[in-house]
C-alpha cells in the first residue's frame, strides 16, 4: 500500500479529509499523525468455545445460515440463524462460556414471527431487536426473549427500507448507529414508528453528491455502478460518538454525540492507483457475485410471475451496469472499521482486488494512539466484540456449514 507519489485525487481526498471544519462545518479539529511503519501484533488468541459445523454434538447448534450476530452486556452471544435466503428463522443465545441459554423467534407471519428477518441488533442489558423487511418493521424482544412489540418503518412508499450495518448505541436505551446514503443517522426505536435523524454528513467524492432514492424505470432504479467509491465506514464509540471513514486516504474521524468531529487520526498510507488489470479483475469479482446472487423470498412463499419477471429484470439491468462500471482512480486503504467493547478501534486496510487473505488490521487506543498492526493474511475482522476481551468469528466448515469461534484478546487490544 506504500507507494512513491500521490496522485491528484489523492491529494483531494487527504485535504476533504484533514480540513479545519471537516465534515460537519464545526470549529478546529486535532488532527493526529500516527507511524507509517507498522508494529506486528501476534494473533494467537485463546480460544474461549466453538459452535456448529456439520458435526455439531447438539440440535440447537446446528446452524444453517448465521446473518448477524452480536454480545450482551454480560458476554452472552446471539446469533440470528435462519435456512435459505430468505431470512432468518430464529435467534439462538449461549452465555460466556458457550452453554446454551435459549432459542426465541420463528418464522411466521404475525408480530415476533420472521417472514424475512436480516439483521440482529443486541443491546448491552440484552434486549434484542430483528430487523425483518418484509414486515417492514423490528420485532423487539426483551432480555429473556419473550416479543415485546414492533417498531415499524415509516415507508417512502416505493421498495423496501433496509439499513445494513447497525450499531446499538451504549448510551442510549434504544438507539441504534446507521446510515443513510452518506450521511450517518441515529435511529430510535422506543415508539411504535423508527424515527431516523442525521447525525452527521459525510465527505462526498465529486460527481457522487445525488445518493438518494431512485425513481422510474428499472434503469433509473439501478443507476450507475462504481468501483472503488470510498464507503463510508463507521461503528459507535462506548460514550456515545461514531467513529468513522469516507475517503480513500487512511484517515479516521472521531465525532461526539452531538456528530462534532473532534479529532482526525492520520497514517500515510497511500492508496493504490487503478489499473486496467485491476478494473477488470473488480468487473468479473462483481458479475460472478451477481449471477450467483439469488433474490430473497420468504421461507414457503411462491413468486407471482408478474414478480418473478420484474426480479428478472431487475438482475439483467444490473449485470449491464456491472459491465459499464465506472472505476474512481484509487483503491481506497481502509476496507473495514469497528470498535471493540471497550473502545479500541480496529481498522482493516485493502488488499489487491482479487486477494484471497484479509488485509492487515491497525489497531488503535480509545484516545487515538497507535498500539500496532496484525500482519496481513493472519486474522479475519471480528463479526463481534464483546465484553471481557470476546470477539466472535463466523467461519464455515469443510461442508460450508457455519462455525463460531469465540476468542479472548488480549488486554492491549480489547
Amino acid at each position: 500500500m506504500h507507494r512513491k507519489a500521490r496522485s491528484t485525487w489523492a491529494i483531494s481526498v487527504a485535504i476533504a479529509s484533514v480540513g479545519f471544519r471537516g465534515a460537519t462545518g464545526a470549529g478546529a479539529q486535532e488532527v493526529v499523525d500516527l507511524p507509517a511503519e507498522d508494529i506486528p501484533l501476534p494473533a494467537d488468541f485463546e480460544v474461549v468455545y466453538r459452535l456448529g459445523s456439520a458435526d455439531a454434538a447438539a440440535r440447537w447448534e446446528e446452524f444453517s445460515s448465521i446473518r448477524s450476530m452480536g454480545f450482551d452486556g454480560a458476554g452472552n452471544l446471539h446469533l440470528l440463524d435462519g435456512p435459505g435466503n430468505g431470512g432468518g428463522g430464529r435467534v439462538v443465545v449461549v452465555d460466556a462460556a458457550g452453554t446454551h441459554v435459549r432459542d426465541f423467534g420463528r418464522v411466521g407471519q404475525g408480530p415476533g414471527e420472521f417472514r424475512a428477518a436480516v439483521q440482529l441488533i443486541v443491546w448491552a442489558d440484552g434486549r434484542t431487536a430483528v430487523e425483518d423487511v418484509m414486515h417492514q418493521a423490528y420485532h423487539v424482544f426483551d432480555p429473556t426473549g419473550d416479543f415485546d412489540r414492533m417498531v415499524r418503518e415509516v415507508s417512502a412508499g416505493f421498495g423496501i427500507t433496509t439499513r445494513p450495518g447497525l450499531r446499538p448505541q451504549r448510551t442510549d436505551a434504544w438507539g441504534l448507529i446507521g446510515r443513510s446514503g452518506r450521511s450517518i443517522v441515529r435511529v430510535d426505536l422506543s415508539s411504535d414508528d423508527v424515527a431516523e435523524r442525521n447525525l452527521l454528513e459525510a465527505w462526498t467524492p465529486p460527481g457522487r453528491e445525488d445518493q438518494g432514492p431512485r425513481f422510474g424505470d428499472v434503469e433509473d432504479v439501478v443507476g450507475e455502478v462504481w468501483g472503488f467509491e470510498p464507503e463510508v465506514l463507521y461503528d459507535a464509540l462506548p460514550a456515545g460518538g461514531v467513529a468513522f471513514a469516507d475517503s480513500s486516504a487512511w484517515a479516521i474521524k472521531l465525532a461526539d454525540t452531538l456528530g462534532e468531529v473532534s479529532h482526525i487520526l492520520r497514517r500515510p498510507l497511500r492508496p493504490l492507483p487503478v489499473t486496467e488489470e485491476i478494473r477488470r479483475t473488480e468487473r468479473e469479482l462483481r458479475l460472478e457475485a451477481r449471477r450467483n446472487q439469488e433474490d430473497a423470498v420468504p421461507a414457503g412463499q411462491q413468486v407471482p410471475p408478474t414478480v418473478q419477471a420484474l426480479l428478472d429484470r431487475f438482475r439483467s439491468v444490473h449485470l449491464e451496469a456491472i459491465e459499464n462500471m465506472q472505476f474512481f482512480p484509487e483503491v481506497p486503504v481502509i476496507a473495514a472499521l469497528r470498535v471493540t467493547w471497550d473502545g479500541n478501534l480496529w481498522v482493516e486496510r485493502s488488499t489487491e482486488p482479487g486477494a484471497s487473505e484479509p488485509g492487515p488490521i491497525d489497531v488503535l487506543s480509545p484516545e487515538g494512539r497507535y498500539i500496532g498492526t496484525f500482519p496481513a493474511g493472519r486474522l479475519e475482522m471480528p463479526d463481534a466484540f464483546g465484553p471481557d476481551g470476546l470477539a466472535a468469528f463466523l467461519e464455515t466448515d469443510e461442508f460450508d456449514v457455519p462455525v463460531v469461534t469465540v476468542r479472548r484478546l488480549p488486554q492491549n487490544v480489547r
